[in-house]
């Protein structure tokens, strides 16, 4: 199912059209009035999910009070009243519908940016610490500000229930956040930071994927017999929201260029453009009776030209900011000090020559590393550590909601993650020689040497399984966090993944 729904969010640019498409076809051929009932649900399983992996803690870090004002002037000023007079530009019509979709245009003006920010800022080099300090104070004032600027600015259009409005954007805003962050803060209480980050955070993403492709599916089909009755709003809808993104990174970028260094720069590109169409589009579709859905269409096809300019954005930062700065390598996830080295203990009878000893350098990796290291000795085997490092292309896919695979080709993929891999080296180094020390002083044999270090990026699974079986090795060793059946069934497993594809015989020690 997660590899279901991976697929889902890492292609929203295409799962989304498709999903409107079969709920136009499903609106014109039944009666979809039964859907209203699954709005709400349904977008909290679109928001929630966004809340969980919200790092909160991060607005109290930095200094970068101009970036941030900055940002939330144009968020929450000029924004919306771009939105504001491109509607009354393009959709200006006598049919009430105009107004309705203008409407649409100002709520995605006034709405706060999404947790899509954060993934497009990494993905260009920019300051992610920063794009979530804009997510995070663009949600507080967006949520508060959203009813008060709908009622003033379009108030004579449609019929704006501030009251009303609020406890909406309480049910699909503030709510998902409470229960988000006492979710985050459990899980990173009985899991711990690594394997939280590394194995649990990921799998909420793809359900507020499979969320946005199910409400726009639901807007579709509500509306289907009066889109294909009038093929040609679809056309109208398209150009001022074109105009919209348009304007918005032009005028983001040449503000950009002139004050701030290339990482803020991007930031606040993406803090800015990144639009929260789940919630605007929420908020649609719940606070203004049967005119939301007319609203909600036009905030349905934002999805396609959000998502596709990004993109190609982000295919083109460098011409617009210049190339990032070289990376200084961080210290790998999991690392100790030397006085905190693995005591290495105790043999096993096997008859092998050549160890893969498989090491996400976390507690279970150091516990496995005593088989490796009695073993070798007492064969006289050799033993290469492996350590795979999260493909960056692939982290920032998941999190954009595109397969930004066809964007770089393969020599920018792997300067993407030259700077992950050469922290990786410099821990397990560091590592190796500790725990060199380590074995030396109980066996007369040490297997482990800094020469036999292999560290590479892609899905850990498959990497390991490929060096096994191509540099000719006998035995794989390596730790499992030991988790029960649930757990392994909800986190995955990259033991149980290399056990199942492997064909080379593996070893996997679970911490007593």
């Amino acid at each position: 199912m997660i590899k279901a729904l991976t697929f889902i969010q890492k292609n929203l640019v295409w799962t989304i059209p498709v999903a409107m498409g079969l709920g136009l076809i499903f609106g014109y051929l039944f009666d979809a009035g039964f859907l209203k009932q699954f709005i709400i649900p349904v977008t909290f399983v679109m928001v929630y999910p966004m809340m969980v992996t919200l790092n909160v803690k991060t607005i109290f870090k930095g200094r970068d009070l101009k970036l941030q004002t900055a940002t939330q002037v144009i968020n929450f000023i000029l924004i919306p009243l771009l939105a504001f007079f491109i509607g009354k530009l393009f959709l200006s019509g006598q049919d009430p519908k105009y107004g309705l979709w203008a409407v649409g245009l100002f709520l995605i003006g006034v709405l706060p940016t999404s947790g899509m920010t954060i993934s497009w800022t990494g993905f260009a080099k920019g300051s992610k610490e920063a794009a979530i300090k804009m997510v995070v104070f663009g949600l507080i004032i967006g949520s508060l500000a959203a009813p008060v600027y709908t009622k003033v600015f379009m108030g004579a259009t449609i019929d704006v229930d501030m009251l009303h409005m609020f406890k909406q954007i309480a049910i699909f805003v503030f709510f998902p956040l409470v229960v988000g962050l006492l979710t985050q803060t459990y899980g990173l209480k009985k899991y711990g930071t690594q394997t939280w980050n590394e194995k649990i955070k990921p799998k909420f993403p793809p359900f507020s994927a499979l969320g946005v492709v199910l409400i726009a599916f639901v807007a579709m089909s509500l509306k289907a017999r009066h889109i294909i009755a009038n093929p040609g709003d679809i056309l109208i809808i398209l150009l001022p929201l074109a105009v919209f993104y348009l304007i918005s990174y032009v005028f983001l970028t040449v503000a950009g260029r002139f004050l701030f260094q290339r990482e803020d720069a991007i930031a606040m590109v993406f803090g800015v453009v990144m639009r929260d169409l789940s919630i605007a589009l929420a908020i649609a579709m719940t606070a203004f009776g049967k005119e939301g859905l007319t609203i909600a269409l036009l905030i349905s096809l934002a999805y396609i030209i959000q998502i596709q300019s990004a993109a190609w954005y982000v295919k083109f930062i460098n011409v617009m900011f210049g190339p990032p700065k070289p990376a200084k390598p961080e210290p790998a996830a999991g690392e100790e000090a030397p006085d905190e080295a693995l005591e290495i203990s105790g043999s096993m009878v096997m008859d092998i020559q050549k160890i893969l000893f498989a090491t996400d350098l976390s507690q279970t990796a150091r516990h496995a590393v005593k088989y490796a290291c009695a073993i070798g000795n007492r064969f006289n085997a050799q033993v290469h550590a492996v350590h795979v490092v999260h493909d960056t292309l692939e982290d920032y896919s998941t999190g954009t909601g595109v397969n930004l695979s066809g964007t770089l080709n393969q020599h920018e993929k792997d300067a993407l993650n030259r700077d992950k891999i050469e922290a990786a080296k410099n821990a397990m180094h560091k590592r190796m020689r500790v725990t060199s020390q380590k074995v030396l002083s109980e066996i007369p044999h040490c297997p482990l040497s800094e020469n036999r270090i292999i560290v590479t990026a892609g899905d850990p699974v498959d990497e390991i399984t490929k060096i096994a079986s191509e540099g000719g090795f006998d035995l794989i060793i390596m730790g499992t966090h030991g988790h029960n059946e649930f757990e392994r069934m909800m986190l995955g497993s990259t033991a149980s993944g290399v056990m199942s594809k492997s064909r080379v015989p593996v070893l996997v020690a679970r911490p007593s």
